[in-house]
This record gives structure tokens, C-alpha cells and sequence, in this order.
């Protein structure tokens, strides 16, 4: 028998040591609910988890991103319904005109109302909001420049290739007695034959389907879903210019740049964006700054250029139709995204509570167990006094 080391207590102390770090452990994931709590628990499974956690934060966050822009699309519809609306009376207010019935003052008195509808639209255009923000204004709207100063693009649609586009040859206007644009206007090339395509961005020719004038602003229509609304500055496109060099309206260049709409992130990664164009609702994209209903000849021209835009505003509503629904499948996909991933998130870092506790029992009876053990090692020395006395 030995006193100086007391051997058997000290495997009963390591043991006790051991289980009671096992003990603790387990208290830990039981009161926590997490299987892992720190790194050195499972340093792969932690990276993962921190991963996947920022991702379902993320998820969340675009989710509400995406319900902002449903809201956002609600209310310039909403506000486009009214425009509806207000086209709607003005047509029928330029249809009464059109009778010949009426006398001149009648007609003006139909026009006071005419021309305050215009304005209410402007005035829609102009002050539709969300958050601050103006959605009707063109603030939103895709943006595109000219080579030429004589040259505004006002318009063009959404999805076509973005790039530069080239209006070949020459444009020839004609304008009438008030200065409008007209139907004779002419895009010629050097022979002086008609041009009848332009070259998108890939140096493709799209065949000219349709060119209608309205005032100063002229509207190509091509194959393969092209359409622009250019605005020709009258001033600037009869300036002389010296001998040799382009015209105001010869060889025009457009670079549509497709940038300018709202940038919605609705996922959790970068580049996870729904762009949401909005044009600007204003009496000259709708074509009607100069509509009248003070002749009768002015009022049948209305019907025609009201009926244009409404066709435009229904257009523009048929976009933001679909944004919505692209928005409303979004949030059903993050959220079924968000479930799944919840799951897997749960799989790593959640503790299985009832393994858990079964091993917390143990360790607890195992902790007893080495508790009394080396209470009774510590003992042992002690039985050398017999032999001393």
C-alpha cells in the first residue's frame, strides 16, 4: 500500500473530468436546442450553417423586396386605370364634337372640359408616387440617345436588343402650314430611294413594317418587336450646315441603352434583379399635346389620336400585368425556397432533443457513478493508519 500517489483516485478523477465535460456539453445543446454551438463542435457543419443561415435572412429580405414591387405596380396601374378613364371621356367628348350639329361655341365649351382632362392626365403622370418616388414621370423609363441633336428618342420598347441602332440615308420632313410633320415625310438613301430597314446592334437589317407621323414626333414600327418614338426638332433639322458635312438628320445613330428602369433585387444573390421599366404618361408620349375639339375637323382627328393612346396606355398596363405576376410567382418560389432551405438549415444545427437527452442521462448516471468511486479511492489511503498503529 502507497500514500505519496494515489493512483486509483486519480483514474476515477480523469474519468469524472471526462464524463463531466460530456455532461456539460450536452446541458449546453439541450438548453440551446443546437447541435452546434461553437466551432470545434462541427467546424465544416458551422460554415455551412452561417451560410445557409445569411441566405435564409437574405430570402426573407427579398421576399419583402418583391411585395414592394407588387405594391409598386398596384399603384401605377392603379393610376394608369384612371387614365383609362379620363381617355375614355375624352373620346366621347370628341365624338359629340364631331356632330355637326354643334355650333363653334359649343365646341369650345366641349374643349374647356377636353383640355383640363389633358391636364389631369399630365398631372397623374407627374405625381403618381411610392415612397417618394415618381413611377409615371419617365423616371423609370428605359433611356436612349441620338447622334444627332436635331433627333430625341422619347420611346422605345421594352426587350428589344439593346445597342445602336442606324437609320441609313437621310430623313427628308414635310411639314404643313401649323409646322407638323406629315405623312410625306421620307427616309431616303443616297440614290434618293426609299429606305425600307435599319440595322439593329448584331448589323442585322429589320424591315420597316410602319412609320406614322404626329406632329413633331415620328413612330417606326419594325419586324421582331421594334418600335421607337423619335421627336424631330424642327429649328435644328432645317439649320444649314457647310458643304461636307452630315445634315441634322443624315445618317442617325441610336443608342438604346436599355438602363433606366427599376432595379428590384428579388433574391438573395447578386444579380438576382427584376428590371421594372415604367414610360413616362405625359400628354406628348400619349400624342395628345395638340388635340382639340374646337372644328369639327380637329374633333374627328381626335378620335384617332385618343384611340392611339389609349391603345399605348393599354399597352403599358398589359406590361406592368405581367410584371406583377412574374412578382407574385417570385414570392411563392421564395418561400417555398425559404422552407426547404429552413429544413436543411434545421438538419445541421438543430439537436435531436430526445438522443440528446437519452445521452444527457447517461452521462449523469456515469457522473454519479465516478463521483462516489472517487470518493471511495480517496478513502483508501487512509486504511495505511491500521498498520501504523
Amino acid at each position: 500500500m502507497i500514500i505519496n500517489y494515489n493512483v486509483s483516485s486519480m483514474i476515477a478523477n480523469n474519468a469524472l473530468a471526462r464524463n463531466d465535460s460530456a455532461l456539460s456539453k450536452s446541458l449546453e445543446r439541450l438548453s440551446s436546442g443546437y447541435k452546434i454551438n461553437h466551432a470545434k463542435d462541427n467546424a465544416a457543419g458551422l460554415a455551412m450553417s452561417r451560410r445557409m443561415n445569411a441566405q435564409l435572412r437574405g430570402l426573407d429580405v427579398a421576399g419583402d423586396n418583391a411585395n414592394d414591387g407588387i405594391s409598386i405596380v398596384e399603384i401605377a396601374d392603379g393610376a394608369m386605370s384612371e387614365v383609362h378613364d379620363i381617355l375614355q371621356r375624352m373620346n366621347e367628348l370628341a365624338v359629340k364634337s364631331s356632330n355637326g350639329t354643334l355650333t363653334d361655341d359649343d365646341r369650345e365649351k366641349i374643349d374647356e372640359e377636353m383640355q383640363a382632362l389633358k391636364d389631369e392626365v399630365e398631372r397623374i403622370g407627374q405625381t403618381t408616387q411610392f415612397n417618394g418616388q415618381n413611377l409615371l414621370d419617365g423616371s423609370f423609363d428605359l433611356k436612349g440617345y441620338s447622334n444627332k441633336p436635331a433627333v430625341t428618342v422619347d420611346y422605345y420598347k421594352e426587350g428589344m436588343i439593346y445597342g445602336e441602332y442606324v437609320i441609313p440615308g437621310i430623313i427628308e420632313p414635310d411639314y404643313d402650314q401649323e409646322g407638323y410633320l406629315t405623312d410625306k415625310t421620307q427616309i431616303l438613301d443616297d440614290q434618293g430611294n426609299k429606305v425600307e430597314s435599319i440595322k439593329n446592334p448584331d448589323g442585322k437589317d429589320i424591315k420597316i413594317e410602319k412609320i406614322t407621323y404626329q406632329y413633331d414626333q415620328m413612330t417606326i414600327t419594325a419586324k421582331d418587336g421594334f418600335e421607337i418614338k423619335l421627336t424631330i426638332n424642327k429649328e435644328l433639322a432645317q439649320q444649314p450646315v457647310p458643304q461636307g458635312q452630315e445634315k441634322p438628320l443624315e445618317n442617325i445613330r441610336l443608342d438604346l441603352t436599355g438602363i433606366g428602369s427599376m432595379t428590384l433585387q428579388i433574391g438573395a444573390n447578386e444579380d438576382q434583379t427584376l428590371e421594372l421599366c415604367m414610360p413616362p404618361i405625359t400628354k406628348k408620349n400619349l400624342g395628345l399635346t395638340h388635340t382639340d375639339v374646337l372644328t369639327e375637323e380637329s374633333a374627328g382627328k381626335a378620335i384617332d389620336e385618343i384611340a392611339n393612346a389609349i391603345s399605348f396606355v393599354s399597352s403599358i398596363r398589359s406590361s406592368l400585368g405581367a410584371y406583377q405576376n412574374r412578382l407574385e410567382h417570385t414570392t411563392t418560389n421564395l418561400d417555398i425556397t425559404s422552407e426547404n432551405m429552413t429544413s436543411a438549415y434545421s438538419r445541421i444545427m438543430d439537436v435531436d432533443m430526445a438522443t440528446e437527452m437519452t445521452k444527457y442521462s447517461s452521462y449523469q448516471v456515469i457522473s454519479q457513478a465516478a463521483t462516489s468511486m472517487l470518493a471511495q479511492a480517496n478513502e483508501r489511503p487512509s486504511q495505511v493508519l491500521q498498520l501504523l498503529q
